[in-house]
């Protein structure tokens, strides 16, 4: 868990990146605090506090939800805070009548969120990601296999959506076992191989492990439909089975050349002298 401030309009918001499940979550009761323009950060956590309550009896999936994670108080010590992803706190915001709500939402855009962009606009987003990797200096090839890779992840994930798969934790558990089961190593793992921190593993993988990626997880995919899987137990299931064929592929493949898919290769930029 990486902690950090982000400001909106000179007001600190904390956030807290989630390495795991390559998320970042904000800190409920300072975007309550914005969104009610209160100066007072215990009146901020009182508003919630209703809110929460009112929401809960509501049935609300903005309460369900909501982690606590530990963040820095304002005493200056690390405390279990609410927080959310901005997927959530999009939902909230709906539910406090403020002049800050359309504002705060481009800020979430902006500083954590991607993802609403691409709910918004889908091919403005694409475009954007194709013109953000060409700077980067990825080339046509590598982008297409990206494109493509991220196409397949989307169904996958869609699957897993509608079929009682819970975003974030369940998410990230049933990605680990795919990885772990056809490159022997963690997610956490292969980012230590490519000595990344806070960085998108699948932006720094070279086009061999992206199309084993995509291979593990349209098995995967392909596997859970024909199970009919739902729910956590069978789902993990279908990940070792869509992993292990994306294992044998790269295994024949390293036989034939003599050379390993699984990189440490990056495309981080090289470190100043």
């Amino acid at each position: 868990m990486n902690n950090t401030l982000v400001p909106f309009e000179g007001q600190p918001i904390r956030r807290v990146y989630d390495e795991k499940t390559e998320t970042w979550y904000f800190s409920i009761v300072d975007i309550i605090q914005v969104l009610t323009q209160q100066p007072d950060f215990q009146t901020a956590r009182k508003y919630w506090n209703k809110l929460k309550e009112r929401l809960g009896k509501e049935g609300s999936e903005v309460v369900t939800n909501c982690h606590q994670l530990k963040m820095l108080a304002p005493d200056r010590k690390l405390r279990a805070t609410d927080a959310a992803d901005p997927e959530t706190l999009l939902r909230l915001i709906q539910s406090v009548p403020s002049p800050k709500a359309e504002p705060i939402k481009m800020w979430l855009a902006k500083v954590g969120y991607e993802r609403m962009q691409e709910i918004a606009d889908p091919e403005r987003s694409v475009a954007r990601a194709r013109e953000n990797w060409q700077k980067h200096g990825r080339s046509e090839k590598w982008i297409e296999q990206r494109m493509m890779g991220q196409e397949t992840r989307n169904k996958l994930t869609d699957y897993w959506k509608s079929h009682e798969v819970k975003q974030g934790e369940e998410f990230a558990i049933l990605t680990n076992i795919i990885h772990q089961e056809w490159t022997g190593l963690t997610v956490g793992e292969h980012k230590s191989l490519k000595s990344l921190k806070q960085q998108n593993l699948r932006d720094h993988m070279t086009e061999a492990e992206l199309i084993f990626t995509a291979l593990a997880e349209m098995s995967t995919r392909q596997i859970a439909e024909t199970m009919q899987a739902i729910g956590m137990p069978p789902n993990k299931e279908a990940s070792r089975k869509g992993g292990g064929i994306a294992k044998k592929a790269r295994l024949e493949l390293e036989e034939k050349t003599g050379k390993p898919v699984v990189s440490g290769r990056n495309y981080l930029p090289p470190k100043k002298q």
